[in-house]
């Protein structure tokens, strides 16, 4: 009888999601928007929570999304931009900043949000790696949510399942005990499609628990290493999830997200083992208080200043 009801399944009588969450006197509010700004205030609050048990002031974190937000958005924007048909933007300039177009890149958003984050760290003499640590938690979560949009739009998804008929598809998706509203939004204009962002929602909820249950507690964990874990653990499953997918932004012949993610691997992993080498800020999460910092930096100033007296 089960072979019987998947045989009989009518799969051109799925209803897609509807990507829009409401729209009011003419203006539709998107399920990406709902879901990216729900990820993003998940994020800041368990970032403030871990910042004031490292005894920084909660609100510096509040203070980094109001304008690192922005920021993100732009940079993403940007390098969405940059790698899909750049000259057709430079032509058609108005179109460069018209997100609701669609076109957003995580990793352009990354890279701003970063190079914010070190330019006010560093201009506020605040550390800067803890707070990348910490940062780097709330990027797991932002992104697990955020893909869910991707979900909503039907976008950011794999190729069609080669498998010769929509039953068999069906099925593969379901073996993956994946949920049925889930296969359902996988069938588009006539197939069944991976749900990449799915394959890499779940690995960022795997890397989320390591770095919360597991790295936040060893003890020989150093400041830095949970964001550089962050960094390399959603790059490796990003080298594969991209071979799947059917949107890549595309260098040449090359998928710009996988070297991207293969340079990251190589640059943030060599300094991880170069700083261990050379014993450089050797602090470990576990250990870490902004007051202890700052007592041990004073203390350590005021020595240099001392030898450099005699």
């Amino acid at each position: 009888m089960e072979d019987l009801f998947i045989m009989q399944f009518d799969h051109f009588s799925i209803t897609p999601p509807n990507p829009i969450f409401i729209s009011i006197a003419g203006t539709s509010i998107h399920w990406y928007a709902i879901l990216i700004m729900t990820g993003v205030a998940l994020a800041v609050l368990a970032s403030r929570r871990e910042g004031k048990k490292k005894g920084f002031d909660p609100e510096l974190f509040m203070d980094l999304l109001l304008v690192g937000l922005p920021l993100s958005i732009l940079g993403a924007r940007l390098y969405f931009v940059l790698f899909n048909n750049l000259a057709w933007y430079l032509a058609n300039p108005s179109r460069i900043l018209a997100i609701r177009d669609g076109g957003l890149a995580i990793h352009g958003a990354v890279i701003a949000a970063g190079v914010y984050a070190w330019w006010i760290l560093k201009k506020k003499n605040i550390p800067i790696l803890p707070i990348l640590d910490i940062v780097a938690v709330g990027f797991f979560i932002g992104q697990i949510i955020g893909r869910f949009g991707n979900f909503m739009n039907q976008e950011a998804h794999g190729h069609a399942i080669n498998l010769p008929t929509l039953d068999a598809q069906r099925e593969f998706l379901t073996n993956l005990l994946i949920p049925n509203f889930i296969v359902n939004g996988m069938f588009i204009n006539g197939n069944y499609y991976h749900p990449t962002f799915l394959y890499e929602a779940l690995w960022n909820v795997v890397g989320l628990c390591l770095a919360v249950f597991i790295l936040r507690r060893l003890k020989n964990i150093l400041t830095g290493e949970i964001a550089a874990f962050y960094a390399i653990w959603y790059s490796f499953g990003r080298i594969f999830i991209e071979s799947m997918r059917t949107d890549s932004l595309m260098l040449g012949s090359l998928r710009i997200a996988q070297v991207i993610s293969i340079t990251s691997i190589i640059i943030i992993g060599g300094l991880m083992i170069y700083r261990r080498i050379k014993k450089i800020e050797i602090i470990t999460y576990a250990d870490f208080n902004i007051d202890a910092y700052n007592r041990l930096k004073k203390q350590n100033k005021t020595k240099k200043k001392n030898l450099n007296k005699r």
